[in-house]
């Protein structure tokens, strides 16, 4: 019963921005720690930002400054705007939800940055 549905990905040129977004339902949202994670081809999964359920947030150095998360408790749902997009975003961007001894995985969504 636990889901968490990401959209919002796509082709876009470098230098322009997407927001995705991601839906949790069949667990305590409001209490969970959100983040969103990216694997590109032959590469390892890596952290781009992380949001506790008190706002506080973290993003991997390569983001910061071009990539913001947020969340909105009221809708379940954790976004990320992506700004000044580089080739080398390209990657599957999975949505993450973790409390102590639960952790959750989105599908992910094709996110493509290419002229």
């Amino acid at each position: 019963q636990v889901q968490l549905v990401e959209s919002g990905g796509g082709l876009v040129q470098p230098g322009g921005s997407l927001r995705l977004s991601c839906a949790g339902s069949g667990f305590a949202f409001n209490i969970y720690t959100m983040g969103w994670y990216r694997q590109a081809p032959g590469k390892q999964r890596e952290l781009v930002a992380t949001i506790t359920n008190g706002g506080t947030t973290n993003y991997a150095d390569s983001m910061k400054g071009r990539f913001t998360i947020s969340r909105d408790n009221a809708k379940n749902t954790v976004y990320l705007q992506m700004n000044n997009l580089k080739p080398e975003d390209t990657a599957v961007y999975y949505c993450k939800a973790n409390r102590v001894t639960r952790e959750y995985w989105g599908q992910g969504t094709q996110v493509t940055v290419s002229s």
